[in-house]
C-alpha cells in the first residue's frame, strides 16, 4: 500500500507544486540559457540549478521530514541522503539537459519518494507538452489525472517500437541491434524519465538502456511498474536498487514480451 504521507490533498499539493515550478524555472528559460561541461561531460544549465533549488525549498516547506537527492547535489550528500531512515526524495531537475540546451523540447522533471528501499510514489512532468505522468504505490498510473495503462496481449518483437539508447550499449549488442533489429522501428529520444513513461503509455513496446542513475529511472520505473510493465537489469537483477551507482535497464509493456525481449538482448549480447 502506499505510505500514509500521501493523502489526496497532500498529492495535489505535490503535483501542482511541481508543475508550477517547472513552468517558471525552466520553460522561461527554454531557448534562452548559456550551459557549462560537468566533470562527466554531461550539460549544466542555469535552469537545473534553479529547478532544483526551487524544488528543494518547496519540498522542504511542505515536507520537511524527508531528505533531498538532487542530481546536481554534491556528490558527498547524495547517499547519505539517500540512507535517510525517514525517507527521500528522489529529484532529477531536468532529465534531457542535453535536449534543453540546444532547443529540443523533449525533456522532463522526474521526482520520486523513497521509503525503506521502497518508491511509493512518482512523477515525470515533461512541461514542453504540459503532460504530467504520475503514480503512487498500488493505485496504479495516470497521465494528467487519466488512467494508463500498458498492453497486454501478446505482440512479436518485429510488432513493437524499441525506444533504445545506443550510446550506452556494449559494442556487440549495439551492432546487433543495428544489423539485426529484432523490432519494426526504433527511437531515442533523449530523457530517460520520459522513455519508461512513454512505453508506460504505449508509444513504444520495448525500452533498452545501459547506463542510468537512479534519479533518471525511480519515477519512470514505478509508473511503467503501476501502469501494467516489466523490467529487468542486464544481469537479471531488479533494475531499482538503493544505490546511486548507474544501472543498465530492459523493460516492455508486459511480463511476457519482456522474457521474449530479454532472451533475445541476452543471445546476441554473448555473441
Amino acid at each position: 500500500m502506499m505510505h500514509p504521507f500521501i493523502n489526496n490533498q497532500a498529492w495535489l499539493t505535490l503535483k501542482s507544486g511541481l508543475t508550477e515550478i517547472a513552468k517558471q524555472e525552466i520553460m522561461t528559460r527554454f531557448n534562452n540559457t548559456d550551459y557549462e561541461l560537468k566533470s562527466d561531460g554531461s550539460l549544466l544549465t542555469e535552469a537545473d540549478t534553479a529547478m532544483q533549488k526551487a524544488m528543494k525549498a518547496f519540498l522542504h516547506l511542505n515536507w520537511p521530514e524527508f531528505t533531498l537527492v538532487g542530481e546536481e547535489s554534491d556528490k558527498s550528500e547524495q547517499q547519505a541522503a539517500l540512507d535517510a531512515e525517514q525517507g527521500c526524495w528522489i529529484l532529477d531537475p531536468i532529465d534531457g539537459t542535453t535536449n534543453f540546451a540546444n532547443g529540443i523540447a523533449f525533456f522532463s522533471v522526474s521526482l520520486a519518494l523513497m521509503i525503506k528501499g521502497e518508491v511509493v510514489l512518482g512523477l515525470v512532468y515533461d512541461p514542453a507538452r504540459d503532460e504530467l505522468f504520475s503514480a503512487r504505490l498500488g493505485l496504479g498510473a495516470q497521465l494528467n489525472n487519466q488512467p494508463i495503462k500498458t498492453e497486454q496481449h501478446l505482440r512479436t518483437l518485429n510488432q513493437c517500437v524499441g525506444i533504445v539508447d545506443f550510446k550506452r550499449l556494449d559494442d556487440a549488442l549495439a551492432t546487433a541491434l543495428a544489423i539485426q533489429a529484432p523490432y519494426s522501428s526504433q527511437r531515442s529520444f533523449g530523457s530517460v524519465a520520459l522513455d519508461w513513461c512513454w512505453i508506460a503509455a504505449g508509444r513504444g513496446q520495448l525500452y533498452l538502456h545501459g547506463n542510468q542513475s537512479l534519479w533518471d529511472y525511480a519515477a519512470g520505473w514505478l509508473i511503467l511498474n503501476e501502469a501494467g510493465g516489466a523490467s529487468i537489469s542486464l544481469d537479471n537483477q531488479p533494475v531499482l536498487v538503493k544505490k546511486i551507482s548507474k544501472r543498465p535497464a530492459v523493460a516492455a509493456s508486459n511480463l511476457s514480451l519482456l522474457q521474449t525481449w530479454k532472451n533475445w538482448i541476452d543471445r546476441h549480447n554473448k555473441e
